[in-house]
């Protein structure tokens, strides 16, 4: 199945680089391109877009205004949002994925890393390796302190058995199916199971939401060195 991208950035060079590296690979292709936050929804819509590489910083509708607008419609439901950063620390990468989006990249990332956040995403995978997740989301979520902790994603746990919290505890560390499966000494697809069954109770888009609405509802607790 071809992979239909979408991009949206308001340098038009670096759209056009996007394109060609995209169109290179057979199992992808670009299906337009957005200038900003507001054409980039509604070519997500018309274009039935699988994946949308989004800038974060855009006139207009930001990124982060247009990736709240996808995650919010349930027609849009398919589509996932990687949004693109020039610094990886940017204060916005938590927000992006609080907005919906899968993950983030920075604009200086090899094309190889470009393509294969292309098909993690669509693959419905989270872009978040475990030391970004353990850094980054982490101290951008402790900041807030105990005060910040969401108690209605907190209520929501409960709904979980106590298999699948521990795989969420697991998928939070930034751990994939086959390392959290050696951990807990399950197979990968008792893994797989349980991640779509959290995901499916708690309302997750994906593995990044997840790993939000750990941290979000205090199931795990950040520590920042």
């Amino acid at each position: 199945m071809t992979i239909r991208v979408l991009l949206a950035d308001d340098q038009a060079l670096l759209r056009s680089a996007f394109r060609v590296l995209v169109d290179s690979e057979p199992d992808m292709e670009v299906v337009g391109e957005a200038s900003d936050g507001a054409e980039a929804v509604r070519l997500a819509r018309e274009e039935r877009a699988d994946v949308v590489l989004m800038d974060i910083r855009m006139p207009g509708t930001d990124g982060l205004a247009a990736t709240r607008l996808i995650s919010a419609d349930p027609g849009l439901a398919q589509v996932r949002v990687v949004m693109l950063t020039t610094f990886e620390v940017d204060e916005y990468v938590v927000q992006s994925l609080r907005a919906g989006a899968s993950g983030f990249l920075g604009k200086g990332s090899e094309p190889e890393e470009l393509l294969n956040a292309i098909r993690v995403a669509a693959a419905g995978d989270a872009l978040l390796s475990p030391a970004a997740t353990k850094g980054l989301i982490a101290k951008f979520l402790a900041q807030g302190g105990d005060d910040d902790r969401d108690p209605a994603r907190a209520e929501r746990l409960e709904a979980l058995t106590v298999r699948e919290r521990e795989v969420l505890v697991q998928v939070a560390g930034g751990h994939s199916n086959d390392e959290i499966a050696e951990r807990l000494e399950v197979s990968p697809l008792t893994v797989k199971t349980h991640v779509n069954r959290a995901m499916a109770k708690l309302g997750a888009r994906d593995r990044a939401q997840l790993v939000v609405i750990a941290y979000e509802s205090g199931l795990v607790r950040p520590r920042v060195e």
